[in-house]
């Protein structure tokens, strides 16, 4: 039963707020989770094939995953700084423009209402009561479609992309550095392989394509990647550089 004054209720399970903002942080955490794997993958295996000792796999692993880590956290700072900051330029003229031209700014929320498909009478009618609730707020989330109590924060966005990196980048380096010598790059692709699977299916899902498209593109990448360092690797060994 429904309440004809109230209408019907909303469905419990049904995201809204924020869901979009989320699942673009999500697919940004796997992106950044495939980008340690590949490219620590790539680094390990091609000094693995250029020598047998542990040591300089171990440094070069590790020196790959630091410097990663910190060029993915200082990237996406700067990109969220950069967002965040025209965020605030937009919303700061906006409430420019309605301190300064009230008038103007109604009409101009009623007339987006329209163009969504209102009728004249009905849009000038949301634009009013909008207005009289929260003026700001209603401008802002049809004219700009910013939450300004939702701002990304660059610290925020610069730890996780770190942190998926690293999540990714460990999977390579402990698996080539704790399995036996003679079957270490074997086992380090399969790990490999099996991870990027794993990230494409979640991106695919998160993306709404099809999985096996993007589960090939992805692992079809990784082993490209692995396969060209092997080969350099193995060069510079028989050189002995």
């Amino acid at each position: 039963m429904t309440d004809d004054r109230t209408g019907p209720e909303p469905h419990e399970a049904e995201p809204h707020g924020n869901f979009a903002s989320r699942l673009n942080w999500l697919r940004a955490g796997v992106l950044g989770a495939n980008d340690g794997i590949v490219s620590t993958a790539g680094l390990v295996v091609g000094v693995a094939a250029a020598t047998t000792d542990r040591g300089p796999v171990f440094a070069a692993g590790v020196a790959g995953l630091i410097a990663g880590a910190v060029s993915m956290a200082l990237g996406e700072y700067v990109s969220v700084s950069s967002q965040r900051d025209a965020e605030r330029s937009l919303l700061d003229k906006e409430r420019r423009e309605l301190r300064d031209e009230p008038d103007q700014e109604l009409a101009e929320l009623a007339e987006m209402y329209q163009a969504k498909g209102l009728s004249t009478e009905t849009s000038w009618t949301v634009a009013r009561e909008l207005t009289a609730h929260d003026p700001f707020a209603a401008h802002v989330d049809i004219e700009l479609g910013i939450d300004p109590d939702a701002l990304t924060n660059p610290w925020h966005a610069a730890v996780s992309s770190a942190l998926a990196f690293v999540s990714g980048a460990l999977l390579p380096l402990l698996a080539i550095l704790l399995a036996p010598m003679n079957i270490r790059i074997p086992l380090t692709f399969l790990v490999v392989l099996g991870a990027l699977a794993l990230t494409g299916t979640v991106s695919a899902a998160l993306g709404g394509a099809r999985r096996g498209r993007a589960v090939t593109r992805i692992v079809a990448g990784g082993a490209l990647a692995m396969i060209v360092t092997y080969g350099v690797g193995q060069l510079v060994g028989v050189a002995g550089i």
